[in-house]
């Protein structure tokens, strides 16, 4: 019981609490306002979208690949609807959530197909796709902002299901569309621990060909992980175009490496076979609470990403090192 207790206690996830609990309190002392739920609303309103983006990357990375083309399919899916929806005059939201995540399930079927049926390399085909999603949305679609958002959808972007007003009287408020990120970490959940589906993904990243033994359908899963993926990339695209309010062709690239970055901090590792969401959702807020505090900390906004590189080095090696342990316990 005691190994067990100090198993838990220096897990992965337990030292990313330990390094968000001692930064909170360093940015506490500087501003005691820090501790309030001003800063959970507005902490959670920040890592809304990445964490969709996360979950997603968590369980493909388990699965011992790699997606690095989510922003530009949450890009074209967004901008794709939104073009859609001002040119037929459809604009219900449940309309624009279900096309966006067709739009993106078509292209992580592409991603799919590369990979299981030509062999390419999830990191080659992902970035192939990548560049044709993006190349396609500017080519295609247009380059320009679009901040007319129908009214029906817009009204997505005001409503809030809690409210805090602090001692100086502002208030915030929590957006109703943080339930799409809880439903896709429950999901996730109940699907990597209770499902055959998740033993398959755990199973694929640990051997494949083990797997493939074993009796999973590796292509099969393959196939639903990166469909799914691609999906909800479409719907955490339109999600940000609401939170923002308008829609831009480009305004998710280049975010795949610190989703990635906040994925394997939270000591998924990038290998395969091993992960949780507990980790992810642990991992994305850390990194979105560098991003966003360090400079009640007097650190300049050029050495922000010095600090997030360094946590992730610092993150990763530890995860590596972990996983050594384990192997050479195992053996002996």
């Amino acid at each position: 019981m005691n190994k067990k207790i100090s198993y838990i206690m220096t897990s992965n996830e337990m030292i990313v609490v330990y390094i968000i609990i001692g930064l909170s309190v360093l940015i506490g002392i500087v501003n005691p306002a820090f501790f309030g739920m001003s800063t959970i609303i507005s902490l959670s309103r920040s890592m809304l979208v990445t964490l969709i983006f996360a979950v997603c990357e968590m369980i493909i990375i388990i699965s011992g690949g790699i997606d690095v083309s989510f922003p530009a399919i949450a890009c074209i899916s967004l901008y794709a609807t939104i073009k859609v929806v001002l040119f037929t005059g459809i604009d219900n939201p449940a309309f624009a959530f279900l096309l966006a995540g067709l739009i993106g399930m078509a292209f992580g079927a592409v991603n799919a197909f590369l990979i299981v049926k030509y062999k390419i390399p999830p990191l080659i085909a992902t970035l192939g796709v990548s560049s044709v999603a993006n190349g396609g949305t500017l080519a295609f679609l247009g380059t320009k902002e679009i901040s007319n958002i129908p009214d029906n959808i817009d009204r997505l972007s005001k409503a809030f299901i809690y409210s805090h007003t602090n001692p100086d009287g502002i208030t915030y408020q929590l957006t109703a569309l943080i339930l799409i990120p809880v439903f896709v970490c429950i999901m996730a959940f109940l699907i990597l621990k209770y499902t055959m589906l998740g033993r398959g993904i755990y199973a694929i990243g640990g051997d494949k060909n083990a797997a493939r033994i074993a009796g999973f359908n590796v292509s099969g899963i393959q196939f639903i992980i990166y469909m799914a993926s691609g999906c909800f990339a479409g719907i955490g695209g339109i999600t940000y175009m609401i939170l923002m309010r308008q829609a831009s062709p480009q305004v998710l690239m280049g975010s795949e490496m610190m989703v990635i970055a906040a994925v394997v901090v939270g000591g998924t590792r990038i290998t395969g076979g091993h992960g949780s969401v507990l980790g992810t959702l642990l991992g994305v807020g850390l990194i979105t609470l560098v991003q966003n505090n360090l400079i009640m900390l007097g650190v300049p906004t050029h050495f922000q990403t010095f600090v997030v590189g360094l946590i992730i080095v610092i993150g990763t090696s530890i995860t590596s090192l972990r996983a050594k342990r384990i192997a050479n316990s195992a053996k002996v």
